[in-house]
């Protein structure tokens, strides 16, 4: 079942330059597993072993995945997953 992926620009370097990807899986932990088998390079910009980096955030259909199950969270085909890294920074 394929799952749709949006990447933001930061990680479009290792997508070929697409903003918008296919990857399969049954959970979004699995979905980042076959980005990564697809495009070498991106899991370590979205996670460690521990789990998601705290600046970056994925959501699911529009639903932040740490109110779901996290990286558990289950994807249904055609569900589109957003890349979202983090903004820091403000006025001094």
């Amino acid at each position: 079942m394929p799952v749709f992926v949006s990447v933001p620009t930061l990680l479009r370097s290792y997508t070929q330059d697409q903003k918008r990807v296919e990857a399969l899986g049954q959970t979004v932990r699995e979905v980042v597993d076959d980005l990564e088998r697809r495009y070498p390079g991106i899991r370590p910009r979205l996670m460690d072993e521990q789990g998601l980096h705290r600046f970056v955030n994925l959501y699911l259909n529009d639903e932040d995945i740490r109110f779901l199950a996290n990286l558990d969270t289950v994807v249904a085909d055609r569900d589109e997953l957003i890349i979202l890294p983090a903004v820091a920074g403000g006025a001094r």
